[in-house]
Order: structure tokens, then sequence, then C-alpha cells
């Protein structure tokens, strides 16, 4: 076996094990895809991705083995699997696939035996990711072992959308049960503020391609973000043992309070630990997972938002003190390797730029300039004190400039057509 000798002994990956990362969801700003690319191409491994193309700012990265054309939808198993043993060959050998996406997770699980001649992943019962990444169905899994989430109704007419309103209270959240189905430009999670826009959003239900289904829209009451969002990400062997774990605070959110992580830190909190680690043991969910958590002060529980069945975008938040992280805790073990204890890092902060600076953009700029600079120096510290960005890096720039161009573009662009 070949090994990375930077790293230190314990941690040092197998490069002989290539890595195709896969995902179905279009999206050329998943910082996500560029994290894993950095973080296993530093270690000497091999990385292949299915990408865009070169409109994707991540296929411009130096650690980038190949970017390999854009695959089938999930919706088209066979085509998929055509696709993904096409590149298999072309990557050489068996590689370990690694899904960054939920369909991507559940195709793996539901196809293993198809794919397993070509490709190595974790062992999966097959039903499960979708059983967990579908939000109706996590709630029925909630309700059968007690996990606490928020309360929830799921209309089925118009009456009940007004009293699932009356019941839950406004604010409360819509979200639709299987977001990986969701056409583009649709949002997984809102915010609904008026009965109006309840109706209009459960109206959609009705409106929406079969082919394109998401399932049926949940109404959930809003608990108070007062001591914020969490979450929890963790890598579970085959009996179920958390070989890897931790847990991070969610300063800021896109969109706020109700999207993924922008501002996020690594917080020391056993309490979630010790529950996040039970929920998945008794969801029987094993490989990689991130779960999303807030935590209601007033009874002070802290409830189950969303569990997804692979790696978190924000995965190199969690990058201990010998450079580990969950990508290289997958690979380590796939690869037959043992996975050392990690050495926390706790404090560490991630911040992903074009959505933090897409949520800072206003200002007020037609305020006297004393009174703009402050809330301008207020914004411009936490891009000081991160100590790791979902896009720059000085040892690897392209990336961040090709997304900085394009988010310039789109930016005027949305203008334009305004």
């Amino acid at each position: 076996m070949l090994f990375d000798t930077q790293a230190p002994p314990g941690t040092r990956l197998d490069i002989g094990l290539p890595v195709l990362l896969l995902r179905t969801d279009r999206n050329v700003f998943h910082h996500g895809t560029l994290g894993a690319i950095r973080s296993l191409g530093r270690a000497g491994v091999p990385v292949h991705a299915i990408l865009e193309g070169r409109g994707n700012p991540a296929s411009r990265s130096r650690y980038l083995s190949r970017g390999h054309p854009w695959a089938p939808p999930a919706e088209r198993p066979s085509a998929l699997l055509s696709h993904l043993r096409v590149v298999g060959e072309r990557v050489g050998g068996r590689a370990l696939l690694v899904p960054l996406d939920d369909a991507g997770a559940i195709f793996v699980a539901e196809h293993a035996d198809a794919l397993a001649p070509h490709f190595t992943f974790p062992h999966q019962d097959p039903d499960v990711p979708r059983r967990v990444a579908d939000k109706s169905r996590l709630l029925e899994a909630c309700a059968r072992y007690g996990i606490a989430c928020p309360p929830s109704r799921t209309p089925a007419s118009a009456h009940e959308v007004d009293e699932a309103t009356e019941a839950l209270g406004l604010p409360l959240i819509a979200k639709w049960a299987r977001p990986w189905r969701l056409g583009r430009g649709m949002r997984s999670t809102t915010v609904v503020h008026t009965l109006g826009e309840a109706h209009r959003m459960f109206a959609a239900t009705r409106d929406r391609d079969p082919d394109g289904d998401a399932g049926p829209l949940i109404l959930q009451r809003r608990i108070p973000p007062a001591t914020g969002d969490w979450f929890f990400q963790g890598y579970f062997d085959e009996t179920l043992d958390c070989l890897f774990g931790a847990t991070g605070r969610k300063h800021l959110a896109h969109p706020p309070q109700a999207g993924h992580t922008v501002v996020g830190e690594w917080v020391a909190n056993p309490e979630l630990h010790r529950l996040a680690v039970q929920i998945v043991r008794l969801l029987g969910c094993r490989g990689l997972v991130d779960l999303d958590f807030r935590h209601d002060a007033d009874d002070d529980v802290y409830h189950l938002l969303d569990f997804n069945p692979r790696i978190g975008a924000q995965f190199r938040l969690f990058a201990d003190q010998d450079g580990l992280d969950l990508a290289r805790v997958l690979h380590l073990h796939q690869s037959g390797r043992r996975v050392p204890g990690a050495r926390p890092a706790f404090g560490r902060n991630l911040l992903v730029e074009n959505h933090y600076l897409q949520q800072s953009a206003g200002l007020p700029l037609r305020r006297p300039l004393r009174a703009t600079l402050r809330p301008l120096r207020e914004t411009l510290r936490p891009l000081r004190q991160a100590d790791e960005f979902a896009w720059y890096a000085g040892d690897d720039l392209p990336p961040f400039l090709a997304m900085g161009r394009q988010s310039v573009l789109r930016a005027v662009e949305r203008i334009r057509t305004r």
C-alpha cells in the first residue's frame, strides 16, 4: 500500500484507494464538494468528482485529479448505474464512492449490490437512508422511539392548513418531506409568517409535476432560536460504534433560521453528543451522518430537525489538531485502517464566504459614514477570525476566484432582471 507521508502516522491515508465524489443535485456553489476534494487531495489521495463542468469552481482545484461528466438523475437508476460503471473504469481500480447529497446516499444504499464490484462504501441497510432523509418518515420514527422533535402537522386540505396554523402558531416552519425531489429554485425549508403564505405553499403541492414530487408539505412549530441551532456530524461503523463525532453551533444560516451553516463553531456539548449517538443507533444509520438540532430553552430539550445520511457540507469545521476530518475518517475505515481517536479543536470556526457576504449586503450604506463604518467593521470581523473558509485557501486559489466571479455575475443578472 502507498500512504500519505505528510500526515501524522496514525492519520496517513492509503493513496492507492482513489475516491469518486457523487452529487446528483446541480449546485455549482456546493462548497462541501470542494472541501472533500481538498481534504483528501492534500493527503495525496486521487480525487475524482462528477461535476457540472468548468462552470463549477471546484473543477479548478489543484487537488482534483479529474472531473467527470454530469450523471443521469437518481430517478433513472439504470442510466445512473451505467454512467457510474463507465466513470469507475476511467478512475481505474475499485474506488471509494462518496455521495454528497441525500439522493446519492439513498441511491448507493438501494443499489449496493450492483455498485459493489466497482466501488467500496460503508455497509448500509438499504432502506435506512430513505427512511431518515424523508422528513415525514423521520417524524414517524421520532414518534416511535420517543425522539424530541417540533410538533408538526401534514395538512391534506386547505381547512387543515387553517387548523395547523392555529394549533402551531405563527411564524411556523414549512418543509417538504422529500427535498431532494424539489425543482430548481425551490427551498426545502421556509419560515412562514402569514396564513396566506402557508396556503400558497400548500397549493404548490397540487401544482407540482408528479415527476418532481417532493412529498407532502409539513408544517412545524417554530422553536425560538434563542439558544441557537446545533448540529452533529459523525461516522458509524458496521456495529454502529461512533468512530468520530463532533457537535457544532450554527451562528448564522442561509436562509436565516431555516438553512445550512454559514458561520459555525466547534463546541463541546457532551449532552448533545450522547443524544445524537443514541438517535443514530436507534435509527440504524451507518457511515457518515449529519444531524440538525434546535435547543428549546423553555423545556431544555434538543429537538431533532433533520437527519442527513451523508457527509455535511460544513464537515471541514471538524478538522482536529492532526488534520483528521470526516472525509479522512471514511477513507481510513474503508481502506481497512484503524481510525485514531480525535484530538478536538474546540473553538474552531468555519465561514462560507459567498453566503455570508450575501446576508451582510443589507448594510445601511445611505447612513452617514461614521454610522456606516461600525456595522461594516462588525461584518468584517468574522471574516478575519475564521479558521477555515469554504472557498478561500492560500494553496488553492482558483476555486475561490472562480466562485467570486460567478457570484458577481449572478448578482448583476439579478439586478438587471429586476
